[in-house]
């Protein structure tokens, strides 16, 4: 299978399984099917055809063993429906008023408006109507002529961006185009691991390039984070170090990126897989000072007062709460830099503390930056942080850095090893073979903030059809690994976070969470590329992966 083709899914002889009733997938899981062959029917969740468009539609599953307990399958499902089509979209309306406002702009600028239901309501209620209503222009066969009316729509005052319907998240019959790779921790014999990109916090690496330097078997792409470092108004976009993840990260044991408080990660606390688990979490960051004093530390491996994705503490402001794709900020900061940022700490006012391998004060000074020490921490503080520190900190002094982890709804403290990894996502998708979706809870409720336009995000993000990363345990304690192509109609449509909850329910999972998605979604196998990129550059690089290693030497 190369990258950038349009995959036929091939079964090992040479022959095209299509599989409406019947799937690879539910032997696979009970391991009673070999490479190439399909299964018979079972009644079991695994044995569903996935549940997206009608029931009716052909579904092509391939099967190929990666190594003893990895199995990779590739599914293609349904056809391009002709009652999709190109569109230009003005904007998202939320009340009557708005979107006859934004009508009445579309026609004093010579065109018909229409509207187009969102696919799903107001996650805050009432659950009788639409989110609102996306206000378009236009129904176009390809998307030449769907760019050419927005360059004339947008050349008469109006904003306007090229969509296509079948990515709105009401009904459509694909196409489809998705692959799963599963890891059964009882036979395989390799490792699992989290990967950071070029092996340190900053900066980003393609999901292949790691899988290449690493050796591995296969790799799927991780969790949120940073791309480019700059910072937007209003909304606060983007912002931070380019690549520092945007929660919860523990590689090889290490704590090296605190997390966005009470949303989901994937927990997987030894390199087998065993015991792999999906969990809501939360970090505790400590200093004690050598009176015994201690102060909370508000951050990890980051810039001061940039909250990415904010579920943060102290002086969080606007609010403490998750909030997807806003950065949020604190005055107050404490933030400790470890050698898993690299070589040189983030720069900026305040007063800085460095502390040896043993926690030995061994430099102050004011401002913020300079080297990171090999076997040592750096502590970075601003307003109140950086006074607790220009009183607690001596020159020989000790102060004692602690971080964990812990299971936000148990209040409990989640063990780490060297063998540990942990890789932020959200929204939870399943929980006991539920499905449990809570955006606001999650952090893309669709309210505005300080005039970020999150309605428009939320329909976009969340509503419509995207690219998905997702994971998932079965109730064997199997891993299951999605990703999902989108943003390509003829090829696939992608998913809506409802569909890729009811996809990896359909795949046997009885808890999962997303992962990052969009361009960042890449799955690799054998060495290559699965699927289609959905940027033009091709695949993004991202901040993390999870890495399928093959069982070491002896």
């Amino acid at each position: 299978m190369k990258t950038g083709t349009v995959r036929r899914r091939v079964l090992t002889g040479g022959t095209t399984a299509a599989c409406v009733a019947a799937t690879v997938l539910a032997a696979t899981l009970s391991g009673t099917v070999e490479t190439g062959t399909v299964a018979r029917r079972s009644d079991t969740a695994a044995a569903r055809t996935l549940p997206l468009g009608p029931a009716t539609l052909v579904e092509t599953r391939t099967s190929r063993r990666v190594a003893p307990g990895v199995t990779h399958l590739a599914i293609e499902r349904g056809r391009a429906s002709a009652d999709d089509v190109w569109t230009v979209t003005i904007g998202v309306a939320t009340s009557e008023p708005e979107a006859a406002a934004l009508e009445e702009r579309v026609r004093a600028a010579g065109y018909a408006p229409r509207r187009d239901p969102t696919a799903g309501p107001d996650p805050r209620g009432p659950a009788d109507r639409p989110l609102g209503w996306t206000v378009r222009v236009g129904r176009y066969a390809d998307k030449a002529a769907a760019d050419r009316a927005r360059s004339e729509i947008v050349a008469r005052g109006l904003p306007g961006s090229v969509q296509h319907t079948g990515e709105d998240g009401h009904a459509t019959t694909g196409p489809w185009s998705l692959d799963v790779l599963i890891v059964d921790p009882a036979v395989f014999r390799g490792r699992l691991r989290a990967e950071l990109a070029d092996g340190i916090v900053p900066g980003r690496e393609t999901t292949s390039a790691m899988a290449r330097r690493t050796g591995a078997l296969a790799a799927v792409n991780g969790g949120y984070f940073v791309i480019g470092g700059g910072r937007t108004t209003p909304g606060n976009w983007v912002a931070g170090t380019d690549g520092d993840l945007a929660g919860v990260s523990v590689v090889g044991g290490e704590l090296v990126s605190e997390a966005v408080n009470g949303r989901p990660a994937l927990i997987v606390p030894g390199a087998s897989g065993r015991g792999t688990a999906v969990r809501r979490v939360g970090t505790r960051l400590t200093v004690r000072a050598a009176d015994g004093t201690v102060r909370e530390v508000t951050g990890l491996n980051r810039q001061s007062g940039l909250i990415v994705n904010c579920g943060g503490v102290g002086n969080a402001v606007p609010f403490s709460r998750p909030a997807h794709d806003y950065t949020c900020g604190n005055p107050d900061e404490l933030v400790a830099v470890t050698p898993a940022f690299g070589t040189t700490a983030p720069q900026g006012p305040g007063f800085q503390v460095t502390l040896d391998a043993d926690g030995r004060v061994t430099d102050l000074r004011e401002g913020r930056g300079g080297a990171v020490p090999a076997r040592g921490t750096v502590l970075q503080g601003t307003g109140a942080g950086a006074g607790w520190l220009r009183e607690h900190a001596r020159p020989g002094a000790t102060l004692t850095v602690r971080g964990v982890v812990v299971d936000a709804e148990k209040g409990t403290r989640l063990p780490l090893t060297p063998k540990t990894s942990v890789i932020n996502g959200g929204p939870l998708l399943l929980r006991g073979g539920r499905t449990v979706l809570d955006p606001v809870r999650d952090g893309w409720s669709p309210e505005d903030i300080e005039g970020a336009d999150r309605a428009a995000f939320y329909n976009g993000w969340y509503l419509r059809r995207n690219p998905r990363t997702a994971a998932g345990v079965t109730r064997d304690g199997r891993l299951v690994l999605l990703t999902a192509d989108g943003r390509r109609p003829g090829h696939s449509a992608g998913l809506s976070l409802p569909e890729t909850a009811a996809v990896m329910r359909a795949l046997g999972a009885v808890d999962a969470l997303n992962l990052d998605g969009g361009g960042s979604t890449a799955m690799v196998v054998g060495g290559e590329l699965q699927g289609l990129p959905s940027d033009a550059a091709g695949e993004r690089p991202a901040g993390d992966a999870l890495v399928v290693l093959p069982r070491p030497p002896h």
